[in-house]
This record gives C-alpha cells, structure tokens and sequence, in this order.
C-alpha cells in the first residue's frame, strides 16, 4: 500500500479524462451558452460542476442543494470518536461560487424530462441541456415499526450528515456511565458498506475512554460484511468486553423490525429485544425522494449506463452517487467523485459533439479503527456485459489484512487524513481544519 498523491487523485477523480478534451472547441447549443444543471451539492454534485467549470469557464453550470453549509457524512465516525471537531467536518459553498458556478440554496420539488425543467420550492424554475441527479440517500422508513422522522429525532441514524451528526454525538456525551447503546445496521445495498463497523470502532472507543462501564450491542440484518476480518479483530484486541455484534445466521435474523422511541426498546426479527439508553438506528435506504418522484428509479434505486452514468430512464439526464445501481461498486465519496470526472467528461464531449470515451472508475473506503490505526477496501472498475446485461467490473482489488503491521496501519490512517483535505480542497475550494483529538 502507497501514500495517495496528488497526482493519484486527480487520475482516480476523472481529471484526466478532462484534460485530454480542454483543448477542444467550446460547446455552443442552439447559438447559446449550454447550460448543465445539478441536483444535489455532496461529493457527485459538486464534483461534476468544479469539472464542467474547469473544461469550460464559459458554460452555465447551475448547482441546487438545499444547506448553505454541508457536513460530510464520510469522516463523521471520527467525530464521533472524539478525533475531529464538528467545525472541521463542515464546509461552504463560497469557494465553489468564486469559481463561477450558479449555487442556488433550494429544493428541487420537481424535474420534468421532457420539457428539460427543473422545478424549485422558493426559485424561478430552471432549463437545462444537461442535467445531472445527485441527491445521495433517502430512508425506507416503513421498514422499521414505529420509525420515522420524528422517532429520528431520539433514536438518530446520523446517516446523512448534519444536525443528526450532531445529536448522536450530544447523545454519546449524555449517555449514563454503564448506559446501553444498541446500533441497527440494515441490508445492502446502503451508503458506504464499512461504515457502520468503523461507527461501531468509533462509538467503542468514545464508551472506552469517556464511558467505561457502557456497552454497544449492535443488531446486524447481514450474514458478512464489508472488511470482517479487520474489524472483528479490532473489536476483540481494542474493545473485548465492550461490543457485542449479532450478526444474522441461518436460525436467527437479527434484523430490527422494530423501534419504541419512547422506551428505547429496539427488536429484532429473532425476537430479541434491548433497551437502549442511546439507539442508533440506520434504517434501509433508497434513492433520494427527488429520483423516484422524477421517474428515474427501477424499484429503490436509479439504473445507469455504466460507461458514462447517463440515466436508462430519461434522455440527457445523468445519475451519480449513492443514488446510481452501480453494481458492485460501494456508495461513497469516493466513488461519486469518480464517477462525477467520467460524468464531466462525458458532457462536454457531447456538447461539443466530440467522441465520447468509456469511464473507468476508482474507489477506496478507509475505516478507522483505533487512534492511527485505520484499514482500506477498493479496486478499479470498468463497465462490462455479462448475461446480456451491463455492468461494473472491480479489477485489481485490494483490501487490508488484520495482520498488517502497526506502521501500515498509520500510514493507512494518514493517506486517509490526506485524502479527506484533497476532496475538501477540490469539492469546496477550502482547506479543512486539521485533525482533533480530545485530551
């Protein structure tokens, strides 16, 4: 395993594929300024509309989303765990504006492909000649007895960054000396697989140092899960005695399947209950609301065209993301900004009706399981057929090993704190605040 470069980055990003079309001639449509609309301002969104801004300073790239500020919901855990600050995880939009791109703070309440508009809850709807969705996850919350939105309120998934960030880390702070914490972590598919399991390291850690005497039980609807064999040996060489986890078996289903906000009781599928002092509850998940609403999903999800991500449902129309049926290749950051270079590039080759290449694909999932210690998962992935059908191909994965040594695994932890001030920089045009640690 390497340090990752910057020059690393910008290939994995898709800048490449950008640099090779800027010398090409500017787009013109219809004798006018092609204008590129965007839906949704995380790691796809933004991505796409720095790229397009990048290959063309001339063209009308328009980005809605709806916070003026976004935390990221990759590197949260480490909040959690006491080793960033809330501060450090949250970014503007004001280096995005200075580099030309239309930011519009609103919801898009409607999109009609037809007529190429999108439609706005405050604002003048907007045209389009291209569009891209990236509204990132939305939660089946009828999957879950007695979840919701409100219920969200005290038993929180912290699964989309933000104000539920904040709660569960204020619940943690409040949560009883010898207090229980049950964790639910629902079926694939679902934003960033490893996730919960450096949650589960992150939350043990905090209860290690903070609360002694508490517990985590964590309720799992999975058989197996993403980098088992690392986090099965963290939880038993750092947090023996503290995290208990239920995996589903053949006889038992430890699905949650229901929730009583008011008592804390959490059940499963098997019929095992526990009352929580603290419940993180992370429900199954879907497309935003806006893809569905808009035609774009084939059940809970948006099916691509893995060569360029152009949506199987609507012409000119691209989905990214979480949102996007990619396959075997994992929802995360990662993955959307790489995804978003071959979007970019695909767009402005098309408008400037210039052959348009095959995408290639790059992710990597860093977890942090104990202070300078963290693990990774991620392979390239190109676009192939089997059975008839499309899809994404990983090449040459790669994974860590429980057994890699202490010096590995730090290098791991800081090419992951390098990667996180990469993005920042390249998504919102600021250099995050370092790294925190609480005494």
């Amino acid at each position: 395993m390497t340090d990752i470069t910057r020059r690393d980055f910008n290939r994995v990003a898709g800048a490449a594929g950008l640099a090779a079309i800027l010398e090409l001639p500017r787009p013109a449509l219809a004798a006018g300024v092609a204008r590129v609309v965007i839906v949704g301002g995380g790691p796809g969104g933004a991505g796409v509309a720095n790229r397009l801004k990048t290959a063309d300073a001339n063209l009308d790239v328009v980005l809605v989303e709806p916070k003026e500020r976004y935390t990221t919901c990759f590197y949260s855990n480490l909040y959690l765990g006491g080793f960033r600050t809330f501060k450090s995880i949250t970014h503007d939009y004001e280096g995005v504006k200075r580099r030309g791109i239309n930011v519009i703070t609103d919801t898009v309440t409607g999109i009609d492909t037809a007529a190429k508009k999108v439609t706005l809850a405050k604002g003048q709807p907007l045209t389009y000649d291209r569009l891209v969705v990236a509204p990132g996850i939305d939660f089946k919350w009828d999957a879950i007895e007695g979840y919701s939105p409100e219920a969200a309120k005290i038993m929180p998934h912290a699964w989309q960054g933000g104000a539920q960030t904040w709660l569960l880390k204020e619940k943690l702070l409040a949560l009883p000396d010898g207090g229980l914490v049950v964790m639910s972590i629902p079926p694939n598919p679902y934003r960033c697989p490893p996730g919960p399991y450096e949650r589960a390291c992150m939350i043990a850690h905090f209860l290690k140092t903070k609360k002694p005497k508490a517990k985590l039980v964590i309720f799992d609807a999975k058989k197996t899960y993403s980098k088992q064999a690392v986090f099965e040996e963290a939880f038993d060489e750092y947090y023996k005695g503290i995290v208990e986890i239920n995996l589903t078996n053949e006889i038992d289903d430890f699905s949650v399947v229901k929730v009583d906000a008011k008592t804390g009781v959490v059940t499963t599928k098997a019929g095992r209950s526990e009352r929580a002092a603290l419940a993180n509850i992370i429900p199954p998940q879907k497309a935003g609301a806006i893809a569905a609403s808009s035609g774009l999903t084939d059940g809970d999800w948006c099916p691509v065209d893995p060569v360029n991500f152009t949506s199987t449902k609507a012409k000119d129309v691209y989905v990214l993301g979480d949102a996007a049926i990619a396959n075997d290749m994992p929802k995360s950051a990662y993955s959307a900004l790489s995804q978003a270079g071959v979007v970019a590039a695909d767009i402005i080759a098309d408008l400037r009706g210039k052959p348009r290449e095959t995408g290639r694909y790059r992710n990597t999932c860093w977890s942090m399981v104990a202070p300078d210690n963290s693990a990774k998962i991620g392979g390239d992935y190109v676009p192939a057929t089997k059975d008839g059908k499309h899809y994404l191909e990983v090449k040459e994965p790669f994974i860590s090993k429980p057994d890699d040594s202490a010096d590995m695994r730090r290098q791991v932890f800081q090419e992951s704190a390098d990667w996180y001030q990469t993005i920042c920089e390249d998504l919102f045009g600021e250099t995050p605040l370092p790294n925190f640690r609480n005494p």
